[in-house]
C-alpha cells in the first residue's frame, strides 16, 4: 500500500515538474522570467561590453599620456571588467542550454560560477590599485591634470551607458551574474569619478598626493561591492536556504496543512539566480488523501514562496527511513 502511494505521488509530481516550465511564464514579474528570456540580458551585456573596450583603450593610452595613475588603475579595472563581461555573457549562453542525463539541472549554475569569479577578479584588481597607489603615496609624481580630466569625464559617460544598458535590458536586481558584472561597470564609473575629482584638485592645488588618495578610495569601494557578490554566490554554491525565503514559515506553512503531522527533510537551495528548489517529506495521518495533500503543498509552495520546483514525498505510519544525515 505504502508504495503503491509513493509510485502514485511520483508519477503526479514528474507530471508537475513537466508543467512548472510553463508555470514560470505566469510568474515571469517574480524575477523568473530571464531564464526564458535570456536576450534582455545578453543585449545589456553586449552593449556594455562595446562601450567598456572602446573606453578601455582610450584610458590605457590616455594614463600613459598623463601619467595618471588613477586613469591606469581605471583602465585596469576596465579591462577586468571587460572580461567579466564577456564571461557574464559566455554563462547566459550557457544557462541556455538544455539540461542532459548527465547534467540535469543543465548549466544555470554556471552563472552562479562566473558571478564568484568576477567577484575575486574585482578583489585583485582593488589590491593592485592600493599596491600601486602605496607606491606613489612615497613618491608623488607630476601628472596632466587637464587631459587627465577630460579623458576620465569620457570614460565616467561610457560607463554611466553601459551602467543603464545593464539596468534598462537586463535583469540586474534577481541575476547575481547580471549583478556581479554591473557591479563592474559601476566600479569603474567610481573610478572615473575619482579621476575627475583628483584631476581637480592637483589643477588647482598642485597636490599630486591626491591621484593615489583617489585611487585607495575608489578600490576600497570596488571591494566592499565585491565582498557582497562573493558572500552571496558561495551561499548559493554551499546550497543555503535563498535570502528571500524563510526556511522556518515555509515549514509552518506545510504544518497548517488539515491532515500533515511532521515536516521533515526539508531542504530549499538556489539553482541560479530566480530559480529556487524545494524537497521535503511530510508525514499525513493514515485515513487521510494524500493526493490532495500534496496538491495542496504544491500549490501553497507556488503562491506563496513562488518555488515551482517542488519534490514532496508523501508518508503515513507504516513507512519507516533511515535516520537522515542531513
Amino acid at each position: 500500500m505504502g508504495s503503491h502511494r509513493n509510485h502514485d505521488h511520483s508519477r503526479e509530481h514528474h507530471d508537475h515538474d513537466h508543467s512548472h516550465h510553463h508555470h514560470d511564464h505566469c510568474h515571469g514579474h517574480h524575477g523568473h522570467h530571464h531564464h526564458f528570456d535570456p536576450n534582455g540580458n545578453k543585449i545589456g551585456l553586449t552593449i556594455a561590453l562595446i562601450i567598456t573596450l572602446g573606453v578601455m583603450l582610450l584610458e590605457f593610452f590616455g594614463g600613459l599620456f598623463t601619467n595618471s595613475l588613477a586613469l591606469l588603475s581605471d583602465s585596469g579595472h576596465m579591462l577586468n571588467d571587460a572580461s567579466s563581461l564577456v564571461l557574464s555573457l559566455v554563462a547566459v549562453w550557457f544557462a541556455a542550454k538544455p539540461a542532459s542525463p548527465n547534467k540535469t539541472y543543465g548549466f544555470y549554475r554556471f552563472e552562479i560560477l562566473a558571478a564568484l569569479f568576477n567577484g575575486i577578479t574585482l578583489f585583485v584588481v582593488a589590491g593592485f590599485i592600493i599596491w600601486e597607489a602605496y607606491e606613489r603615496f612615497l613618491e608623488p609624481q607630476t601628472v596632466a591634470s587637464g587631459s587627465m580630466m577630460l579623458i576620465a569625464l569620457i570614460g565616467l559617460l561610457a560607463n554611466v551607458l553601459s551602467a543603464v544598458a545593464l539596468m534598462r535590458k537586463g535583469d540586474v536586481k534577481n541575476n547575481i551574474n547580471l549583478r556581479s558584472a554591473y557591479l563592474h561597470v559601476l566600479g569603474d564609473a567610481l573610478g572615473s569619478v575619482g579621476a575627475i575629482v583628483a584631476g581637480l584638485v592637483m589643477m588647482v592645488f598642485g597636490w599630486y598626493v591626491a591621484d593615489p588618495i583617489i585611487s585607495v578610495l575608489v578600490a576600497l569601494l570596488i571591494l566592499k561591492g565585491a565582498w557582497g557578490v562573493i558572500k552571496h554566490t558561495l551561499h548559493i554554491l554551499m546550497e543555503g536556504t535563498p535570502i528571500t525565503v524563510n526556511q522556518a514559515e515555509v515549514k509552518r506553512t506545510l504544518e497548517s496543512i488539515d491532515g500533515v503531522k511532521d515536516v521533515h527533510d526539508l531542504h530549499i537551495w538556489t539553482i541560479t539566480s530566480g530559480l529556487d528548489s524545494l524537497s521535503c517529506h511530510l508525514l499525513i495521518e493514515d485515513d487521510k488523501d494524500d493526493q490532495q495533500i500534496l496538491q495542496q503543498a504544491i500549490r501553497l509552495i507556488a503562491d506563496k514562496f513562488k518555488i515551482q520546483h517542488t519534490t514532496i514525498q508523501i508518508e503515513t505510519s507504516v513507512i519507516q527511513h533511515e535516520e537522515m544525515k542531513v
